[in-house]
């Protein structure tokens, strides 16, 4: 059980069924989810994403596997972080897109870029056969202060990114952009971004979510260093070996 320090509001928390996990093929994994959904606002998510938890949607959860700890939380102290030359590099290419910051809304333009993501990215995955409810579902519906920001070059819409701005930092909720242009570094340049917002709005961290060692597609995580991982309750810097 979950109590905030003014002693009013209690999350309750219930763990599911097993079901096929979505990072280790062949593993089965469970979710510890908070509920109801609607106590949980602002301040409520802040505590819980600082204890391993994420939102998908309306659905709040943090992994909890018995026979596994193979998911690990990780976050960037924006204040510590210096980008590497790779990373300075693709900050300067792609300053010529254009960021537009806006509330939660639905735009078939964004759908269709969504799918072409999926398809090209994460073919097989599952998430390449989402229907509009289900994208809606999963990025449109919010308890939380979300941003949808669209990431323009010229006219031409490139990124879709979706952030929750927390009383600590800025947690990464989901990003899908143009897989069809050629020799950029989107998915890269879309994380810089978001560190140098924490920086002008005054907040620590940036939220990524969880890396599991080895995973490919969340290797990209152990390139923006030092990255802060929760262990036994406490976050604490990873170390560079682990990423090997």
């Amino acid at each position: 059980m979950f109590k905030l320090n003014n002693g009013h509001t209690v999350i309750k928390f219930h763990t599911t069924s097993t079901y096929p996990c979505s990072y280790l093929p062949g593993e089965l994994a469970c979710s510890e989810v908070a509920a109801p959904e609607y106590l949980i606002d602002n301040q409520t998510y802040g505590n819980l994403i600082q204890a391993g938890f994420r939102r998908s949607g309306l659905y709040t959860y943090r992994p909890s596997c018995g026979h596994c700890r193979a998911c690990l939380s990780v976050r960037v102290n924006v204040n510590s972080f210096t980008p590497n030359r790779t990373q300075r590099r693709t900050w300067k290419q792609h300053q010529h897109l254009t960021a537009i910051q806006l509330p939660l809304h639905y735009k078939p333009v964004h759908y269709a870029l969504y799918q072409q993501y999926q398809i090209k990215r994460h073919a097989g995955g599952g998430m390449d056969h989402d229907c509009r409810e289900q994208y809606h579902s999963f990025l449109l519906q919010s308890h939380v202060n979300s941003r949808l920001i669209e990431f323009h070059e010229g006219d031409q819409l490139r990124m879709v990114s979706i952030v929750d701005v927390l009383p600590d930092g800025l947690s990464s909720v989901y990003t899908f952009f143009d897989a069809d242009v050629a020799n950029a570094s989107f998915g890269t340049y879309n994380i810089l971004w978001q560190i140098e917002q924490c920086r002008k709005l005054g907040l620590t961290y940036l939220y990524l979510g969880y890396w599991i060692k080895g995973n490919r597609k969340m290797c990209y995580k152990a390139n923006f260093q030092p990255l802060e991982v929760l262990t036994n309750g406490q976050w604490q810097l990873l170390d560079n070996s682990s990423f090997s």
